[in-house]
């Protein structure tokens, strides 16, 4: 039997969350039930798994189970970009290898349509926007980045705009770059919203149980999971939870439960409006990874998010709240300082499952138990995606991408704890300070 050692235990301040439309929760499982599949974690990864076994198997029950809310959890905290192009972060050019790189995209867009086509289906109500994004630097080693990223889109051919610091207000409004990369294959959308709409919508034959966090769990020709108040014995028990797989038992020392850390303002005013100016919504993500991503919602907020923390435990820790929205506000009035009144109503944090080879898993963890886990910052589309494979795979199907994701390296191995722990602080510390101004 092990002892799951580590729970799902987010703040409770995430604006996404508290601003999307409210919905019945479904209850906790009590009891004793048995089923062929299991599912745990119910973000883009799970449901998506949910959907698509549901679809193959119609005639048989599936089991979906969420430690917290659906929609409270990390898969309701991250930027909202539905992300088409690949960003290999370790490639000169940043898409590196040209054939690699064209499956991943291949990867992004399955999630990316699947999610489009599931808003479309279900009139789910979550500020989709297919308005692309804008990748924007003000230091010399963004800029760097910038034309580095445009001759590897050259080279895979994709469509882009390079955007001068002149030209850029009447797209954003803000003075504060000097230059960005526009792409137009990305949209944009409240995530929170989106994933109770998927939750919601659900076929029949999917049972969502929710605020159930497992506490035990032992492995053998079925596997045995244990609550507070009951049991489920899975046939085949699929992980979705990325880096609390580890407190499963599986991928151990292997994924970095690393926090970042957002705040959402009020509403602007027509005045605020009309001093701001620009399109009317926009995404900005920066050139540097450790620098400021900044949104414009459909409902004229603004949305700033920077800042990292690693947390072992994969819980929220309500310090870095109370020190980073500090520095929220700091990047917020370099970017608007026409803005001066304007003020955040949430901050909150969130978790990226991280691998320090930016790997993911994807297939059986043992005997009757498979993950598709660490989705390294792209939950939306490649945890979409990678869940609608799970399930085609489990069902017998073979395709390009199902073999790609079964032979991808899987996420690398990570020094002992003391030494990890000191590493990752120290690299989060140094390029949080080496961003500059792009932070």
């Amino acid at each position: 039997m092990t002892k799951i050692s580590s729970l799902p235990a987010d703040d409770t301040t995430c604006g996404w969350y508290h601003l999307s439309k409210g919905r019945p929760v479904s209850p906790a499982h009590r009891g004793n039930t048995s089923a062929r599949w299991v599912i745990v974690g119910a973000g883009f990864t799970g449901l998506a798994t949910a959907r698509q076994l549901a679809e193959h198997f119609p005639d048989e029950q599936i089991v979906l189970i969420e430690a917290q809310e659906v929609g409270f959890g990390t898969s309701g905290r991250n930027a909202g970009f539905v992300i088409d192009l690949p960003h290999d972060i370790g490639a000169p050019d940043y898409i590196g290898d040209i054939n690699i790189a064209k499956t991943t995209m291949k990867l992004n867009l399955t999630g990316k349509n699947y999610l489009k086509a599931l808003v479309e289906q279900f009139d789910i109500d979550c500020q989709l926007k297919h308005c692309g994004k804008y990748q924007a630097a003000v230091e010399n080693r963004g800029i760097a980045v910038l034309d580095a990223y445009r001759s590897g889109l050259d080279k895979l051919d994709q469509p882009y705009q390079m955007i001068e610091g002149s030209e850029l207000p009447d797209h954003i409004g803000t003075h504060f770059y000097r230059k960005a990369l526009f792409t137009p294959g990305t949209s944009l959308v409240q995530p929170s919203a989106l994933v109770k709409g998927l939750a919601d919508t659900l076929p029949k034959n999917v049972t969502l149980y929710e605020n159930t966090p497992i506490t035990e769990v032992e492995y053998g020709q079925k596997t045995l999971l244990k609550h507070a108040h009951g049991s489920i014995i899975a046939d085949k028990l699929i992980l979705a939870n990325n880096a609390f797989g580890m407190s499963f038992g599986f991928l151990k020392g292997r994924m970095l439960p690393v926090f970042t850390y957002a705040s959402l303002t009020h509403p602007m005013s027509q005045d605020e409006q009309a001093r701001l100016g620009g399109k009317a919504y926009w995404g900005v993500i920066p050139a540097d990874p450790f620098g400021t991503t900044v949104r414009r919602t459909p409902d004229n907020r603004l949305l700033i998010r920077n800042s990292f923390s690693f947390n072992p435990d994969g819980r929220s820790n309500p310090k870095y709240l109370e020190r980073f929205v500090k520095r929220h506000r700091a990047s917020f009035e370099r970017r608007f300082p026409m803005l001066p009144g304007l003020q955040f109503a949430y901050t909150w944090g969130g978790a990226l499952a991280l691998s320090r080879n930016h790997e993911g898993y994807f297939g059986e963890l043992r005997a009757n138990v498979y993950g598709a886990l660490g989705c390294n910052g792209l939950g939306v589309t490649r945890g979409t995606a990678t869940g609608k494979l799970m399930a085609d795979w489990l069902a017998g199907e073979r395709s390009e991408l199902i073999d790609f994701v079964l032979g991808a390296a899987g996420p690398c191995a990570n020094p002992p704890a003391p030494l990890v722990n000191v590493g990752v602080n120290l690299n989060l510390k140094w390029g949080q300070f080496r961003a500059g101004q792009e932070g």
